[in-house]
């Protein structure tokens, strides 16, 4: 699932590619991908001939701030990543032209293409089809209750270790819970909320009003540095995510936790385990990160 890095990694990768570039056209055979307008055919006829002006990220969410006051925003969700480059018709499907990532496996679930300016296509491959689109004017998506609400970026200059700790107090959850919860903190998501609470030592399930100020410095120190290196890496693509070439992100060597149930730990050499707890999987060290 694309969390903050994968996610910063396609907006970098999109910056570079379709800046400027205009929507000429668009194709789906998954209408049910555009959550805004409501009828595909409105959503067509509005994202037309609109120019990118800037393209940024808000927690998982990329938007592309739009001529005429409109912005496009993409969530991913769990399998939908972006790519940019050539597609033919044969035999039916897309088919890529000229880019042999593209041709990956993961890469070929195509059900939304714009068509650019310059004669290139920008794909949302998803899976599983969860991924959502929106179209809407700017004004409106930012002042949105969703968008207000979001928890600050935690690779901002401004998150402090002070704003960190603001974050989390008076909360009562277990901190992996409260990690992964974007109005708290944005994007952190599942596998980083495992490599950084290994990285700290912590276990998954403790009580975040049981933190101590070392062990919150730790966690703090942790979060920035697992994400930060998996920016720098290109995210992780042990699953779906792929960047917008279709080539995929170098995390995978740097974890140390997510999905090694069984494996040893790389510090003490005890097995990884895993722990289930609302709908979602926890990996951890039992010795090194003690509850």
């Amino acid at each position: 699932m694309p969390e903050l890095p994968e996610v910063e990694t396609t907006v970098k990768g999109l910056k570079s590619k379709v800046l400027n570039r205009a929507f000429v056209d668009v194709w789906s055979d998954w209408e049910k991908t555009i959550k805004k307008p409501k009828l595909f055919k409105d959503f067509k006829k509005h994202i037309k001939g609109k120019k990118i002006l800037k393209i940024w990220r808000r927690a998982k969410n990329i938007i592309f701030d739009l001529s005429g006051g409109y912005s496009l925003l993409v969530h991913q969700k769990m399998t939908g990543h972006l790519l940019y480059g050539t597609w033919n018709i044969k035999h039916g499907t897309w088919a890529p032209a000229g880019n042999k990532n593209l041709e990956d496996p993961m890469n070929k679930f195509l059900h939304l293409i714009f068509f650019l300016n310059d004669g290139k296509m920008l794909a949302l491959s998803d899976l599983r089809k969860f991924a959502k689109v929106e179209l809407q004017k700017t004004d409106e998506l930012l002042n949105s209750k969703e968008f207000k609400n979001l928890g600050p970026e935690p690779l901002e200059k401004d998150f402090t270790f002070k704003k960190f700790k603001s974050c989390l107090a008076a909360r009562r959850g277990r901190i992996k819970q409260v990690l992964m919860d974007p109005y708290i903190i944005a994007g952190i998501g599942n596998i980083y909320s495992s490599e950084a609470l290994w990285q700290a030592k912590i276990h998954p399930e403790k009580s975040v009003a049981k933190l101590s100020e070392k062990e919150l410095k730790l966690l703090y120190n942790a979060i920035k540095k697992v994400l930060t290196i998996s920016v720098k890496l290109g995210g992780e693509s042990f699953s779906d995510y792929r960047k917008v070439d279709g080539s995929k992100g170098n995390f995978d060597a740097e974890r140390k936790a997510y999905k090694r149930e069984g494996q040893k730990c790389q510090r003490c050499k005890t097995l990884i385990k895993r722990l289930k707890f609302a709908g979602r999987s926890a990996f951890f060290c039992p010795n090194c990160q003690k509850l």
